[in-house]
């Protein structure tokens, strides 16, 4: 215990008042951790170790000590035998949540989560080492250790189902449905966000919570392309954690934008924007959604292009907003192709590459796939290279009426001869 003094102490309200008024941080450090060394044990004294555990923690947080505040859990092992159970989940998952705050400390949260596992099957603190699993999962998770998480999860799905622990279920299987759809296993995913849905239900579930599940919804509906349903899921989520002043407010509201800009309503963004709610989030992130949306209104590439480079980290990092990128992408490319060719009969394939400052062979086989697609009507002349475009063709309505005729002369067909059959037979 290589912060602690060798003299203890007492563990009363002057000694914490002590640490507090102490000229820096590593003095009060010094302070509280002699006051964890009092032997006693009366109701008072274990009150005030609490309180000093709960400074210690902040200050420690304070100067990014990760080690030191993995060092204090095993060091108050002694002191947990002491104080009711529930008293030692809340000071356990407090200083993990702590060492969370620490930039930088994914491995030793994985590495802390797996002692502290260890530490609550063996003392059988089933409830700690439940929430600790689940800790330890969302860390695998955010690791991108897949198939450790799956593992971890499927067993702990099932214990906790058994328990019909209502609150940590919705956590699991939330958990759950984003562990699937990272591993793009959409039908899994719904299914596991279902399952959430159905155990939040039946209990009251905190804002934070219930936005967590408006967030996953959105991001399932708009990866089956359902980009207005995902919308008011996003805009449900935005509420919730704007109320709470939750760093995710941002999030929800980037993708609130992508929503917009994927439904051909860029125009709106402006207007989200500069709302009451928009302003409060004005950063990277809402100019990253908004150089796209700026770019998808003046069907431009190179602004797209431009956008893409100068938001790497908000638009091609952001896992969400990179899955409809391409897509995006591909949209605004037959949206500037059809804006080129608008005014043309026939057009040379190597001038619209030149105008859309793009390889001749990509624009080449874009116009082949859009002619496909029968985003507008035309031909290929490869050995001319050239575009031939038609005028758009009027449908003939006789011929749908013909056809329609025909499928009732061959069911009246069809009944006679059933009929005839009959009375052969």
């Amino acid at each position: 215990m290589s912060s602690m003094e060798s003299s203890c102490l007492p563990a009363t309200t002057e000694s914490i008042v002590k640490a507090q008024e102490a000229k820096d941080a590593s003095e009060s450090i010094s302070i509280l951790y002699r006051v964890l060394q009092d032997p006693s044990s009366s109701a008072e004294a274990l009150r005030t170790k609490e309180l000093a555990i709960t400074n210690l923690t902040n200050y420690l947080t304070k100067e990014n000590r990760a080690e030191e505040l993995r060092n204090l859990l095993t060091q108050l092992r002694p002191f947990f035998s002491l104080i009711p159970k529930a008293k030692t989940a809340k000071i356990v998952r407090g200083i993990i949540d702590a060492v969370a705050k620490i930039i930088g400390t994914s491995e030793l949260q994985i590495s802390l989560c797996k002692e502290m596992v260890e530490w609550t099957r063996a003392e059988k603190r089933t409830f700690l080492r439940q929430r600790v699993e689940a800790r330890l999962a969302a860390l695998l998770l955010e690791n991108q250790e897949y198939t450790d998480a799956l593992t971890l999860l499927t067993d702990l799905i099932k214990e906790v189902r058994r328990l019909d622990d209502k609150l940590l279920l919705v956590d699991i299987d939330l958990l759950e449905s984003k562990l699937h759809f990272s591993l793009r296993n959409l039908p899994k995913a719904k299914a596991s966000l279902t399952a959430a849905r159905t155990a939040a239900n039946a209990i009251y579930v905190p804002p934070a919570q219930q936005g967590t599940i408006d967030m996953q919804s959105g991001i399932l509906h708009a990866e089956e392309k359902d980009y207005k349903t995902a919308y008011s899921y996003f805009f449900e989520a935005f509420e919730a954690f704007s109320a709470l002043e939750d760093p995710k407010a941002i999030f929800s509201l980037k993708y609130m934008l992508l929503c917009k800009i994927m439904v051909n309503q860029a125009d709106d963004v402006a207007g989200i924007i500069s709302s009451k709610a928009g302003l409060k989030y004005l950063g990277p992130d809402v100019d990253a959604m908004k150089a796209v949306a700026d770019a998808y209104s003046k069907r431009s590439l190179k602004y797209f292009e431009t956008a893409l480079r100068d938001y790497k980290s908000q638009l091609e990092e952001d896992p969400i907003v990179h899955r409809h990128l391409s897509s995006l992408y591909d949209t605004l490319l037959e949206q500037n192709l059809c804006r080129l060719i608008e005014p043309y009969a026939r057009v040379e394939i190597a001038h619209i590459a030149e105008m859309i400052e793009l390889p001749v062979d990509h624009v080449e086989k874009k116009l082949s796939q859009m002619i496909l697609d029968k985003k507008f009507a035309g031909t290929l002349d490869q050995g001319a290279g050239c575009l031939i475009i038609f005028e758009d063709p009027k449908t003939e309505a006789i011929f749908p009426a013909t056809l329609e005729t025909i499928s009732n002369v061959g069911k009246v067909v069809d009944s006679l001869y059933m009929r005839s059959a009959k009375i052969m037979a």
